[in-house]
């Protein structure tokens, strides 16, 4: 009986120590989950921060697109005018250019009656 007991108390000692060795694994395990976890914040956080910078300079973007637009329907506006006076003045250049014509001819036909006179 007492060999029986110190098998038992043996076996109850090893049982003990493998417990105690799983226990030791299970807590280095869950403490390198949690540099794990941490090293993931650290990540995420740093992720995050990146999507918060580019959705600020995006926003920045779109109000610089938008200003630009006003700004080009400005200069479009501007060019069409532009463009409709350039076309009056080449029309009224015509009409002087057509009325110079008329006057040299004019001009020719008379000065050979006022030679002769």
């Amino acid at each position: 009986l007492h060999l029986q007991a110190e098998q038992a108390c043996r076996q109850l000692v090893r049982t003990q120590e493998e417990h105690e060795r799983l226990l030791q694994a299970a807590v280095e395990q869950a403490e390198g989950l949690e540099r794990d976890l941490r090293s993931a914040e650290a990540v995420l956080a740093d992720r995050a921060a990146h999507l918060k910078d580019a959705q600020a300079q995006l926003s920045r973007d779109k109000l610089l697109i938008e200003d630009l637009r006003k700004e080009n329907r400005g200069f479009a506006m501007a060019l069409q005018a532009a463009e409709l006076k350039q076309k009056s003045t080449e029309e009224k250049n015509q009409v002087l250019e057509e009325q110079a014509l008329a006057l040299k001819q004019l001009i020719g036909k008379i000065t050979p009656a006022s030679l002769s006179a």
